[in-house]
Parts: structure tokens; sequence; C-alpha cells
């Protein structure tokens, strides 16, 4: 009992030792500072699925290769380039029917294909999901909003940030009759922070397309600093 209740000691003590090492041995205080710019998209990111189910394989990959050719080539009439437009390959899979008794029965082949498309200019948004319509795509999986100067509100909400950070620390110093004397530590871990709005949808719901032309994004940054106090 004796050898397992110092092993037991050991094992706690490097455990406190863990925890408290990075703390600082003089007075401090910890504050998280938020920053948020609110931007207007002018760009975006949108994509379209076509699925098919037919009674052969063949059948199926013919049907779904056409509608995205035929897709492909009315985005290039439109005036789109080839580097802001991506597809997937073909994707076939059997399609079965499980009666409650009996062996599954093969009804058919799903096929299906995934296009990815950038539109540089919002303005042109509207136009384009409207040959996706008659191309005979037949879902849109999302929509994504952007903005192309990223980096910019990036900064402008990380300096944001910074700024509560400092706000907070001397609030909180005042408020206890101290002052802060220097910063001790800096966490930042840039966000994994998509400036989008999402929106899904199915294709007969282009009553909401009008509404892109007014979203806003919101783009998000923090910081934990720990200052020194005199």
């Amino acid at each position: 009992m004796k050898i397992k209740s110092r092993l037991l000691f050991i094992v706690l003590s490097l455990v406190s030792i863990g925890v408290y090492a990075g703390s600082p041995d003089f007075p401090h205080l910890q504050t998280t500072g938020y920053g948020e710019v609110i931007a207007t998209p002018d760009m975006a990111e949108f994509t379209v699925r076509v699925v098919e189910t037919t009674m052969t394989a063949e059948q199926a990959k013919q049907t779904v290769d056409k509608v995205v050719t035929d897709f492909l080539a009315q985005l290039k009439e439109q005036g789109m380039s080839d580097d802001s437009i991506s597809s997937s390959n073909l994707y076939i899979a059997p399609q079965y029917h499980y009666p409650k008794n009996g062996q599954p029965e093969l009804v058919g082949y799903r096929a299906s294909r995934t296009v990815n498309v950038t539109v540089t200019q919002l303005s042109n948004l509207n136009q384009y999901l409207d040959v996706a319509l008659s191309s005979g795509i037949n879902q849109v999986q999302n929509v994504q909003l952007k903005v192309k100067e990223q980096a910019k509100y990036q900064e402008q909400a990380r300096q944001a940030a910074i700024k509560d950070a400092n706000e907070k620390a001397k609030s909180l110093a005042s408020g206890f009759d101290k002052e802060i004397s220097g910063v001790w530590r800096v966490d930042y871990n840039a966000p994994n922070n998509q400036p989008v709005l999402t929106r899904s949808m199915a294709m007969d719901t282009r009553a909401e397309s009008n509404t892109y032309q007014d979203s806003t994004i919101v783009i998000r940054d923090r910081v934990d600093v720990i200052y020194k106090l005199d």
C-alpha cells in the first residue's frame, strides 16, 4: 500500500506541475478580446448537383453527363472562365428495393455529378443559377457569399480584437487600483473563419435570389492576452 501511495503521489505531483507550469508567478490578469467586421459580399461560390435514376447504369451515366456538358457549355457562353469551374467524376450506385420477405430487388441505378462554380461578380450570380436550372441541374447544394479581400477584413477584425483585449485589461486594472505594466503572453490561433453566408435551396425556391445583393457577412477574430500588473 505504501508503494502504491507513493506512486499516486508522484503522478499527482506531475499533473500539478503540468497544470501550473505555464502560469506566471507575479500579479497578472488575463483578458480575451473579440473583434468583428461587417462586410458586403462581392463574390460567390455555388455547388450544384445533378442526380438521375434509370433502369440501367449506362442510361444514368449518359443522362447525367449530358446535363453537366450542357451546363458547362452554357457557362462558357456566358463568359465564365475554365479556372472558375470544377466538376467531380461520375458516381454510380445500384438502387435496391428491400421487401419484408425475400431477397433485395435491383430497381435501377443512380448516377450523380457535382459542379463547383466561382462567381467573381456577385451581380451575375442569379444569371448563372438560371443557367443551371435551364441545363437540367436538379439540386443546388449551397451558395456561399464571400469577399475578395478576405485578408484585409480579417486584419481589421484582428485589430479590433486586440483593442478590445487592451480596453478590458485597462478597465479591470483600474477597478482594482492597479496599472498594466506590460504584456506577458499572447495566445492567438488563426480562426477557422469562413466569412460566408450559406444558403441551401431547391431549384424551385428562386424567390429568395434577389436578396443576395442585400446580404452582409461577419468576419470575426479573437485574441487571449495575459498582462503584467504593477
